[in-house]
């Protein structure tokens, strides 16, 4: 029995990670002019995560869920629709800005 677990556990391939997402998501940050505990509240997830996370995702320590890529996307898309995710997670695309800073 722990052999089948075994292998299945060494079959699963490991989901790739974007390369650039800690550096995207620090430009969208420095977009906005924000602290990093000013972007959890831009982001209202103040009860999800704090500035350390923020920090964690920046230095690409930790890789942020789906929710808060959402949030981000939507901070800085014009529709507030998030439809840059994508650009966000897509390591051959930039982040298309336009002037965010308030």
């Amino acid at each position: 029995m722990a052999g089948k677990q075994k292998s299945r556990q060494s079959s699963k391939s490991k989901r790739l990670r974007p390369a650039r997402l800690a550096e995207k998501l620090l430009l969208i940050r420095n977009e906005l002019g924000l602290s990093q505990g000013g972007l959890v509240r831009h982001l209202g997830l103040e009860n999800q995560i704090g500035r350390d996370y923020v920090s964690k995702f920046e230095n690409d320590l930790l890789e942020p869920t789906l929710d808060v890529l959402l949030a981000y996307a939507r901070a800085i898309s014009r529709s507030k629709s998030g439809e840059v995710l994508e650009a966000i997670i897509d390591d051959q695309k930039d982040i298309p800005f336009r002037s965010l800073k308030k």
